[in-house]
This record gives structure tokens, sequence and C-alpha cells, in this order.
């Protein structure tokens, strides 16, 4: 079977059928059986729904026609199980919702319920059966879908991977801590709820700051662990596909890093996208960062950390809520060119200022039964200057920084990777 994917599509406007990106773009990915991309953004129309109190960083909203645009390019699989899937509340998520079930796409991580949500989703093509599972561990809490019981109904969200943070301290650090804790009083309100049995108590070694938790250790570090039971979840669902599906693709929302460099992803993403190989998945997906990250050859295996974006149109919001414009000091009859101005700094940092969240790569991977075959890549940039009608989409590069930089990332994990006489990149491991 072959394959193609591409990262996070944050769209906000309709893409014009002369787009000169489709004539190199859209063969390639069209060489996939299944071919994956992640829609960053929710669908409705204007005056359709509210928004929630809190976004995904900007509130992002298009049209949803904008998907026949997107299938254009010859995607059929896609996740909106990203930090944005609420920007616009309840109701825009099961608008997007909706949308996405009519245009085709096969779609996974979201629902009506948890079991919905994580729920792996089938694509039937002549060369085999894919089934995809989407899961996201950068998101705020109240987007996670709820279970349904016999009286209760399920909660519509995603399926989110929660992440149990705590610090490790040597003795003598740890009773520093405890000693801040009594003298500001800071815990004195969840002391005295973790009395009358609201909270779990607390061990001889274990004491916490606010809402952070220290340990006792060897040394001090940083601790970041997904939830035991919603990997069991995901590895349910994993035995379940194996069953129904040829193919099992995992795709993996994730902003979270390890050291100080955003391109290098967290301990916990190594971790469970490993097991997830181990628990029977044969590709991740990973995108969120909006920038590139390594590739790994797990067991014969392609996993992604981060594809990077595939379109990238933050300047392009028609329209905002209130609490967006005072959160940059503004008000809200301001304009929404004043907003992103006042945010970005008079458009000097930030996404839309950062060449590196404009180059990507899609890759196109063959297998023989489950096992990697062949890899290849193609690099890709997004316009950050020109007509505004293409501003933040792609097109194929032949900028070779993208190359030294991907393959310096992808060298301490065992990939190797080389131009070919055509401008695509082949990998080796």
């Amino acid at each position: 079977m072959k394959f193609t994917a591409a990262g996070d599509a944050i769209i906000q406007q309709r893409i014009f059928e002369e787009f000169e990106g489709y004539s190199e773009l859209a063969p390639f990915i069209m060489q996939g059986d299944a071919r994956f991309f992640n829609l960053e953004t929710t669908l409705n129309h204007e005056g359709e729904t509210g928004v929630s109190q809190f976004s995904g960083g900007t509130y992002l909203r298009t049209n949803p026609e904008v998907l026949e645009d997107l299938k254009k390019f010859g995607f059929n699989m896609t996740s909106f199980n990203n930090n944005h899937a609420m920007d616009f509340g309840y109701k825009g998520f099961e608008l997007t919702f909706e949308s996405v079930n009519k245009s085709g796409l096969v779609q996974s991580g979201t629902g009506r319920n948890l079991a919905e949500a994580s729920a792996p989703k089938y694509l039937d093509t002549k060369n085999g059966r894919v089934a995809l599972i989407a899961v996201n561990t950068s998101f705020d809490p109240s987007m996670m879908a709820g279970e349904q019981t016999d009286r209760v109904m399920g909660r519509p969200g995603i399926n989110g991977l929660r992440i149990k943070e705590y610090v490790e301290l040597p003795e003598e650090e740890l009773q520093h801590i405890k000693r801040i804790a009594k003298a500001t009083n800071i815990n004195a309100g969840k002391d005295i709820v973790r009395k009358e049995g609201y909270f779990p108590a607390l061990g001889d070694n274990e004491s916490e700051l606010g809402g952070l938790k220290f340990v006792l250790g060897e040394e001090c570090r940083y601790v970041a662990e997904i939830m035991e039971q919603d990997i069991k979840r995901v590895e349910k669902a994993i035995y379940e596909a194996k069953l129904q599906a040829d193919y099992i693709m995992i795709s993996v929302h994730s902003h979270q890093i390890s050291g100080t460099a955003k391109e290098e992803p967290s301990e916990f993403l190594k971790s469970f996208a490993r097991r997830c190989i181990d628990m029977g998945a044969n590709a991740i997906v990973g995108h969120g960062p909006h920038l590139l990250r390594p590739i790994e050859i797990y067991k014969d295996s392609p996993i992604f950390y981060s594809l990077g974006d595939f379109a990238l149109q933050l300047y392009s919001v028609e329209f905002a809520p209130a609490e967006f414009f005072r959160k940059q000091g503004l008000t809200p009859d301001s304009t929404v060119h004043e907003l992103l101005k006042q945010r970005s700094k008079d458009f000097t940092i930030g996404l839309m200022a950062d060449k590196k969240m404009f180059r990507a790569v899609i890759p196109l991977w063959e297998t023989e039964g489950t096992r990697l075959k062949k890899l290849t890549l193609m690099p890709i940039e997004m316009s950050m200057e020109g007509i505004k009608s293409e501003t933040g989409l792609p097109r194929r590069s032949y900028n070779k920084e993208i190359f030294e930089y991907l393959k310096e990332m992808c060298e301490p994990y065992g990939t190797k990777i080389k131009i070919n006489e055509d401008g695509l990149y082949e990998c080796e491991w």
C-alpha cells in the first residue's frame, strides 16, 4: 500500500482554482491510497454560533466549503482533534463535525461521546483497508469528550491524552518547597477540601505549591506522563482495528517539547509513539507545533513527530470575539487588523513571522504488508509574501535549507536523508 500525509491546515479562506501549488502537490499526494491531513480550524458560517471563553491561541473559523478545496489536493482522511476544536464552543464543534462527515472525508478523534471520539474509523481502498485513530495531548480539559452511561448522555468532544505533571526534587529541595507552602498558606484552601475527603491525601514524600506537585527524587527534574487510562483506551482501539483493517495509522496532535527547542518532541510523545507501534499500530503521523520535527523508523514503521504546516493563514481571520480584543488591550470595536498587529508587535513576531513555520514536508511511504519499504519526502513552503489570496498556501520547495534542517534533526534518530535528482528526499534507516 501507499500513504501520503500533511500536517496542520490552518485554512481560513477559499483556495482559488488556478493556485499554482496544485500542479505539483496534488499528483504527489494522490499517489497514496490513504491521504491524511490535520484540519486545524472550525467550520461554521458567520452568525451560526458564539465562541468559547478560551481558544487554541487564535479563534479559528472558516466556511465549510473549504473542505472541497482541500479535497482537490486528493485528501481522503482527516481529523480536527486539535487545540482549536472548541474555539466556537460546543455548537461550533458540532457544526464542524457535521460538515466533515458530509464531505465524505474519513475522520477520527472527535465525537458525540468518548466512545465515538476514540473509535477507529476506516477508509476502504482497492489495496486494503486503513484504520485512523486520532489523539491530542494539547487541549483545555473542557474539550475532552465524556463517557456515556446507562442514564447519562456522553459529552461531545475530543479523544484526549491527559498529561500528569510533577517535579522530582532531592530531600533538601523538597523540604524547602514544604516550607514555602506553609509560610504562604498557598495550599490552605485545598488542604481544607482534602481533609473533607474531596482530594486524595498527600504522602510524606509529596508536596504541592499552588497547582504544581513535587515528589521526592534523586535529582531535580520535571516529569510529564500520559495517564495510563488514556493509553489503555488507545490500546483498545488499536486492538479493535487489528481485526478490521490492514493498516493502522495514529494521528497525534502535540505541542509539548523536551529541552528548550520546539523541534524536539516531548519524552512522553516518543514513548507513546513507540508504544503504539508495539501495540500494533503501523504509522504515527504527528502535527501541532507548526514546524518540522524528526522522523524515526521504529520496527519498520514510520514515526513523523511533526510534519509542519500545510497551510498557515493566521492573518486571514475575518472577525474575533470581544475576549480576544480585550486580551490584547483593545476594545471590541477595534479592527482585526489592529488586533493582529498589536499581538505580533507590528507583525514582527509570532508564527507568521518565523520562516521555520512555513517549511514542511509531505511524506509518501510504501509498504510490503505492514513493513515500511520506501519513504520519500516532498519539501514544501508556504508563501509569506505576495498576493493575499496566496499567503500561507503551500507549494513544492527547492530550498536546500529545508533539507539541511531536517537532515540534522533526524540523524540522532537513526534516519538518514539524501536528495534525489528530482529534488525529492529519500529516507534510509
